[in-house]
């Protein structure tokens, strides 16, 4: 087994150091958030003059790849340890980013959708699912918080990449995909230095998980982080497919609304466009910081209670959006959506950790993001369908959230697996 794998060949690390470089390679990663800055130059008729569609393309790219990667790198994470999988996924990532930036004419959208969205996709994925693996390991004491974190740094990376990518757009706004030249070398760097100190902790790591987090959603006599399901058996439990199912309805609800926020804003509450745009990216911290409060609440509440009002929430202010004229009403209703957005990919990572048991995590949760992509994807063509040229945003919102109400059915049915499910199906499979 690689050095990395268990920590024992050396030291075990600070894992407090770990987590703050977990963060900074979230931040270097979470730069995909801000794509937005680069659909709108490559829409301009000084550069590319694509349209809406032919711009959003590289964007729908990296969101599909990124299940494709998260799957492969937390297979090989819980083989080969953290630092491989997080270092190669990062190299990945930040050549694809550099190639992107050779897309330098109105006919190169190819180029663009294979570097930036196949290739640094499947690098994002790599990455991504292994700080969310692996320090729920180092931090069983608050899987949660910890998780959510790190986690929290993905949706802040926008907040630093859309002022510093445009920044770098301004210089050349004939060719914006120039930035991208030196955004992947930054990236590079960053990644490496961050991921270089990656590692599970040694055999026998003594932090221990207190009594009431290991139980709190326990169905058996045993705690359920005593046990370690391998990723073929969590897929055979019912559990997996209601958790999936939950993080899919969550990212459903907010991206519909992410998908036209600006434009919501300027219609329904009367922003400017300027005041929309500086509204769609200040949502983007409680994006962030939604991850951070609802990993910290579902330690303290339980993960299915932590559901409930991350769903609840969203679906009640779908609703009342469409008929928030009063500005601070919109932007108060919108940061609550999106920080039960980011609250979901906050709480999701240590509860298949309760579930499932940490060890084999980063392949079992790497699955679940298939409910990012299925959301992803759904939910912005369903708004835009719904909502059309008529502007119909009572019909649009009311629709998803009525259906993301109905969905609370699924946190309320899902009840951890006994350890002794673990045991009956290897049996049975035997």
């Amino acid at each position: 087994m690689a050095p990395d794998a268990t920590g024992d060949a050396g030291p075990t690390g600070n894992r407090w150091l770990i987590l703050g470089c977990a963060i900074l390679v979230q931040l270097s990663i979470g730069s995909v958030y801000a794509w937005s800055v680069f659909a709108k130059a490559l829409q301009s008729k000084e550069a590319f003059g694509w349209s809406k569609t032919e711009a959003a393309i590289p964007f729908s790219v990296v969101i599909g790849m990124i299940f494709v990667g998260s799957f492969v790198g937390g297979r090989i994470q819980d083989a080969r340890g953290p630092r491989t999988v997080a270092m190669v996924g990062g190299i990945i990532y930040s050549i694809g980013v550099i190639l992107a930036s050779f897309a330098r004419t109105d006919s190169s959208l190819w180029l663009l959708a294979l570097g930036y969205g196949v290739i640094g996709g499947f690098g994002l994925g790599m990455v991504y699912i292994v700080p969310i693996a692996m320090l729920q390991k180092w931090f069983p004491d608050r899987p949660g918080l910890i998780t959510g974190i790190a986690v929290a740094g993905f949706g802040f990376g926008a907040v630093i990449t859309a002022p510093v990518g445009q920044a770098l757009i301004d210089q050349t706004p004939s060719v914006p995909t120039k930035a991208f030249l030196w955004l992947g070398i930054a990236y590079l760097v960053a990644l490496l230095v961050g991921t270089s100190v990656f590692r599970n902790p040694p055999a026998g790591y003594g932090a221990v998980a207190s009594p009431s987090t290991a139980t709190r959603d326990a169905t058996a006599d045993e705690p359920v982080a005593s046990a370690d399901f391998t990723a073929n058996e969590a897929l055979h439990t019912r559990q997996w497919y209601l958790l999936t199912g939950i993080l899919t309805m969550s990212v459903t609800a907010g991206i519909s609304l992410i998908a036209v926020a600006a434009g919501t804003a300027t219609d329904v509450a009367g922003y400017s466009k300027t005041a929309a745009a500086t509204l769609v990216g200040l949502l983007a911290v409680f994006n962030g910081g939604g991850r951070i409060l609802w990993g910290w609440l579902s330690d303290l509440i339980g993960k299915m209670p932590a559901f409930l009002g991350i769903l609840g929430i969203q679906g009640v202010c779908l609703l009342l959006i469409p008929h928030a004229s009063n500005a601070v009403l919109f932007a108060v209703l919108a940061a609550l959506v999106y920080t039960c957005y980011g609250g979901g990919f906050g709480t999701m990572p240590s509860t298949a950790g309760t579930f499932f048991g940490v060890k084999n995590v980063g392949a079992i949760y790497g699955l679940m993001l298939i409910g990012w992509s299925i959301g992803g994807i759904v939910g912005p063509i369903l708004i835009a369908s719904l909502i059309g040229d008529q502007k119909a945003y009572t019909l649009g919102f009311t629709v998803i959230g009525i259906i993301t109400l109905v969905s609370l059915l699924l946190p309320i049915v899902t009840k951890a697996p006994s350890p002794r499910a673990r045991v009956a199906e290897t049996a049975a499979r035997a």
